[in-house]
């Protein structure tokens, strides 16, 4: 298996996606972290039940990581929980379900705090738009509220580390907004530029920046408050100490 186990139980999996491993896939012959969890499901349970016919196990998917973007997941082994988890995703302003970045940026934002509000719409050519958040041209496209917030943790000449946490999940919203705003993230190749293209080469980094390091949200059998917290495998990250 490509993705990690980092805690398991009767009604849910915490997983490590590495970058360039898709969450799930619709391409056959392609592996995805779904793939590999149910396959590791259904294994378990051959043996548990002494190697008798099974269906396929449940497994429901919460969220998602885009796949050039490595970190934490949680999946739900039954309907129940995910239905709990899922409620808990859709209310994550509020706070029991909190999911936490690390991202390397080429460039400086002017503000080492900041809070990014945007309007954010799918294109057929399956990129995020961006749109001012005033902006009506998107409404036709179905155009949704895009929240972040990032603070500068450090920098490394022309890079900066940046802590992020967003309020909405919206589609490549991370990496679409942090371009838009004049910082792309290092080794995007989907919404850098030439210059972040350069920068990326320079470094010799081919991966998108990104890490899903802390995941907090409530187990939805015990009511436990559940935090998890890794630290970032891209060789990106190693240029900084604070890490």
């Amino acid at each position: 298996m490509k993705t990690e186990i980092l805690y398991e139980d009767k009604a849910i999996a915490v997983i490590y996606k590495p970058a360039g491993l898709a969450t799930q896939t619709a391409r056959t012959g392609e592996p995805d972290a779904v793939s590999e969890l149910k396959n590791h499901l259904y294994r378990a349970n051959q043996s548990a039940a002494g190697g008798c016919g099974l269906s396929a196990p449940y497994l429901g998917v919460i969220h998602r990581l885009d796949q050039p973007v490595e970190g934490l997941l949680v999946f739900a082994k039954n309907g129940k929980a995910a239905a709990a988890l899922s409620g808990q995703l859709q209310k994550q302003k509020e706070g029991s379900f909190s999911k936490r970045y690390y991202a390397v940026l080429c460039g400086q934002p002017a503000e080492r705090t900041g809070k990014l509000i945007h309007k954010l719409y799918r294109d057929n050519a399956g990129r995020a738009v961006i749109l001012e958040e005033t902006s009506e041209a998107g409404d036709c496209f179905g155009a949704r509220r895009a929240v972040l917030h990032y603070e500068i943790l450090e920098t490394c000449e022309e890079l900066a580390l940046a802590d992020i946490r967003i309020e909405t999940g919206r589609f490549h919203q991370i990496r679409a907004q942090m371009a838009y705003a004049g910082t792309p993230i290092l080794g995007d190749r989907k919404y850098g530029n030439e210059e972040s293209e350069e920068t990326a080469r320079r470094y010799h980094i081919w991966s998108t920046a990104l890490c899903a390091y802390r995941l907090e949200f409530v187990h939805p059998v015990t009511g436990e408050k559940m935090s998890f917290l890794i630290k970032p495998r891209g060789e990106a990250f190693s240029f900084f100490s604070q890490l």
